[in-house]
């Protein structure tokens, strides 16, 4: 195998595709597929990714430029990973090399740096004054003038350490920069470059004896009394010798000595300093309390037997399992791993990331221990670095993670888990913009294991094609759970109308019915949960007098006000100023703040019921590392009254106590240009109901809603996950979209709107005048199984945003047509024609977002 067919890191479309480089014959061993290669491109040296190896002619390959080096010793990515990152590239109209990065730790996202060594011409500057290269610093300024002598602090500087980075050479000599480019051009200093990672692996100093015990103890003997501090160590080292080798921190810590003590010792030969590697583990010195698995109800005894006869036979299959908050989702998971790794297969847990709680995590690691890697944003780039590492190096059978952790590097996968499986979050809205549950469906198809989608309110999508068995793409086994598995029945719920407490008067943000349920929990000592779908202090900022908005000066969205800052901000840019005393516009003093946020609850709560105790949860208050524990721990021991917050209290939490969830307002998405507002909506009142009376008290849920009579809050008062399903079916059906069509939404931005205008116009013509000519172009009303149509292009909801104008074309499609690609050839030729423009396009097919 002659040739690597490489996948640069150089992120534009005229380099999406292999460029050929030979194999080194001292590099043959150790490149395969999925290895990681320095290689150079142009006139720099860049990352790449070897997709395949070919034998090759001897004349087409002394014609290539030759792979550097090899990054890494074991490959980080496998064939199949590499095979994936090709098919996500087609499916997701992205570039192979953002699929390939997606799949890596960021520590591994190495960049190109700059190293210098001596030249050819180096040993003539040091010959010209007979020192061999080596001279007395003192003596360079008396000799040469100043140029000179910086030259030759530079050659020495550099001889010395063989080979520094540039930015290792600036950093010493600040003012160098022109003799530093002159001995460049001399050959007097040599450039190359190298790629560097971004992190690299932990180690630690630590120190053992050279020597057996008994010898060591011998030698105690010997000790002068001046040397008594040392003779304490090595006394230290000898008791503590099971241990060894310890952290040389821990030895200096716990005796009080100098790092010269030791390295004294380490100088007589006793003992010695050395490094070893580490892993940073996020949960070390926790104690996870063992668990055993539970007996299985009847109903979960059904679903757990399906299941477990795939992961036996290790086929493939698709299993959607729809059980209601509380059936016991989560031990049929536990128990189908530990039969997934009773056959030496492994298996990955994928959770949404506001509901990768310490629960969650605690469950997984009371039942597998340290086998379980756990991969999310919370955790530092060191952290995750090393989790990723627990998983290729076999030291992990189990992966939980956020949406990335799909692309877990497990060589044997049995089973992927799909937890909340609803969840827009596992969309990702940068590129590559992949959907995991899309992407754990293809990984289980290459390597022959089960798939199972847990949900108490499955996606409309994923329902649709488990009960119809008509999407060509996916078509799931459906599993139901209707029952609690402790027997309990689901909280009762009541919709407060708040018209209608307007209307008597109540202009509080608490109903009359909720103020007192809290009231009672109280006196009862009991906890509740208060949902709110927001953050900040209030909405927006506006003027009574001339009814001036606070907007972003970036994008055309209104500022939000944040109380204990004092200051306004934008929740997409980051744009943030102080909030004014005075209106801007005229002057006047009403300036006031509108809606309402989870701070102004926080303190509404403290005016209601003095004395109260309140958990507030939100990103504004989880920003700091283990932020999410420490406040659910608090809550856990009863710290707290309330526990408030905005989505991320409404999934995976498990409080025995909680017999009370409000819901302040109900309606704050259904308002959202988005199609699946209603089906968000139902989907987020019916899990944070399921926080309420989960264990042997009962529970109440109170929902505030100012459109008590919109059906998905009717159906959600009543748990009833199937009469929504037929409600929002005809709605969708009616104007077709998913899961009636797909769609590809299209985004055009630009700095000039003008200009814009224009170039969107001309993406829409040219996809209906391609659709046409190849007779995909019609209404979705048709009854042919291949269709296409195209609305827009249109001001998008969000219709500026960073200083740059948007629009965006909504294509729909059904059947086997690829809608993609043309979306995909439109753009490309679209940008090929506007290059100097400025103008960016983004595609994303099957978007959670419309904004």
């Amino acid at each position: 195998m002659d040739i690597a067919k490489v996948i640069v890191d150089v992120p534009v479309r005229s380099t999406d595709r292999p460029f050929d480089y030979s194999i080194p014959e001292s590099l043959k061993l150790w490149i395969e597929i999925g290895s990681r290669v320095a290689v150079p491109f142009g006139h720099r040296t860049v990352q790449g990714f070897v997709v395949s190896l070919e034998s090759g002619e001897t004349g087409s390959v002394s014609g290539l430029k030759p792979i550097q080096e090899v990054l890494d010793l074991i490959p980080p990515l496998s064939p199949e990973l590499v095979e994936l990152a090709d098919w996500m590239s087609r499916k997701y109209a992205c570039r192979r090399i953002s699929s390939l990065q997606a799949m890596l730790p960021t520590a591994l996202k190495g960049k190109a740096e700059r190293l210098i060594s001596l030249g050819e011409s180096a040993d003539d500057l040091s010959a010209a004054d007979g020192t061999d290269g080596f001279f007395p610093e003192e003596e360079l300024f008396a000799m040469f003038t100043d140029t000179e002598s910086e030259e030759r602090e530079i050659t020495e500087f550099v001889r010395r350490a063989g080979e520094v980075s540039m930015k290792q050479l600036t950093r010493s000599f600040p003012d160098a920069a022109e003799t530093v480019k002159f001995m460049l051009r001399r050959g007097v200093l040599s450039e190359s470059q190298s790629i560097k990672d971004k992190m690299g692996k932990k180690k630690i100093k630590v120190v053992d004896l050279t020597m057996d015990v008994d010898s060591a103890r011998e030698a105690l003997d010997g000790f002068p009394a001046r040397s008594a501090r040392q003779k304490e160590v090595l006394t230290f080292l000898i008791e503590m010798a099971a241990m060894l080798p310890l952290p040389l921190k821990k030895v200096l810590a716990v005796l009080q000595v100098t790092a010269g003590t030791v390295k004294g010792l380490e100088e007589k030969g006793y003992i010695e300093i050395g490094e070893i590697e580490v892993y940073r583990d996020p949960y070390q010195g926790r104690d996870f309390k063992p668990s055993k698995p539970l007996p299985l109800t009847l109903e979960q005894q059904s679903v757990y037997s399906r299941i477990a006869a795939t992961v036996d036979e290790q086929q493939h299959e698709v299993f959607l399992l729809h059980g209601v908050t509380g059936s016991g989702k989560t031990e049929i998971y536990l128990q189908c791993i530990q039969r997934c790794l009773d056959q030496g297969r492994q298996a990955v847990v994928l959770v949404p990331e506001i509901s990768l709680t310490p629960q969650m995590v605690e469950r997984f690691k009371g039942r597998f221990g340290s086998g379980v890697a756990v991969m999310h944003s919370r955790l530092s780039a060191g952290e995750r670095y090393d989790e990723w590492r627990k998983i290729r190096e076999g030291k992990a059978t189990v992966a939980v993670g956020a949406r990335s952790a799909v692309f877990a590097p497990f060589t044997n996968l049995g089973l992927i888990i799909m937890d909340e499986e609803h969840e827009t979050s596992y969309k990702q809205e940068e590129n590559p913009k992949y959907h995991a549950r899309d992407v754990a469906v293809r990984r289980a198809e290459q390597c022959g294991a089960a798939v199972i989608l847990g949900s108490a309110t499955p996606s409309l999508e994923s329902y649709h094609a488990a009960r119809s068995q008509s999407d060509i793409h996916f078509s799931p086994v459906l599993l139901e759970m209707p029952s609690r598995a402790l027997g309990n029945p689901l909280p009762k719920v009541q919709v407060v109308d708040m018209r209608e407490e307007l209307k008597d008067g109540n202009r509080s943000m608490f109903s009359r019915r909720l103020h007192a349920a809290l009231a009672e929990r109280l006196e009862r000592g009991e906890q509740t949960v208060l949902l709110l779908n927001r953050r900040g202090f209030s909405t927006f900022v506006m003027c009574r007098s001339c009814g001036y908005v606070a907007t972003c000066p970036e994008c055309d969205i209104s500022l939000t006000f944040h109380s204990r800052s004092n200051n306004l901000r934008c929740h997409y840019c980051g744009h943030a100023e102080p909030a004014p005393q005075l209106c801007p516009e005229c002057g006047s003093e009403h300036i006031r703040f509108f809606g309402t946020g989870t701070q102004r609850v926080e303190e509404e709560l403290g005016k209601l019921f003095p004395g109260i105790r309140v958990i507030r949860m939100d990103v504004d208050t989880t920003t700091e590392k283990g932020s999410h524990e420490k406040l659910l721990g608090q809550f856990r021991d009863k710290k707290a009254d309330v526990l408030l917050g905005t989505q991320m209290v409404a999934k995976g939490l498990d409080f025995p106590d909680v017999t009370l969830v409000g819901v302040i307002t109900a309606d704050s998405a259904l308002n959202l240009p988005d199609f699946r507002a209603a089906e968000k909506t139902f989907q987020l009142l019916t899990q944070v109901a399921g926080r309420a009376g989960r264990h042997q008290l009962p529970g109440e849920v109170v929902v505030q809603s100012y459109t008590p009579e919109h059906y998905s809050i009717i159906h959600a008062s009543g748990h009833d996950y199937h009469a929504f399903v037929r409600d929002e079916l005809k709605h969708r059906r009616g104007l077709h979209y998913p899961p009636y069509c797909r769609l590809i939404l299209v985004t055009l931005s630009h700095e000039q709107l003008p200009l814009l205008l224009r170039l969107a116009e001309n993406y829409a013509l040219n996809i209906q005048g391609k659709a046409r000519q190849l007779r995909w172009y019609g209404s979705l009303d048709k009854l042919s199984a291949d269709a296409l149509d195209l609305l827009g292009p249109v001001a998008s909801p969000l219709p500026r945003l960073k200083g740059r104008y948007r629009f965006q074309c909504m294509i729909k499609w059904r059947g086997s047509i690829d809608a993609v690609g043309l979306a995909r050839q439109v753009a490309a030729e679209l940008e090929d024609s506007a290059r100097d423009t400025g103008l960016q396009i983004s595609i994303d097919v099957d978007p959670q977002m419309l904004m």
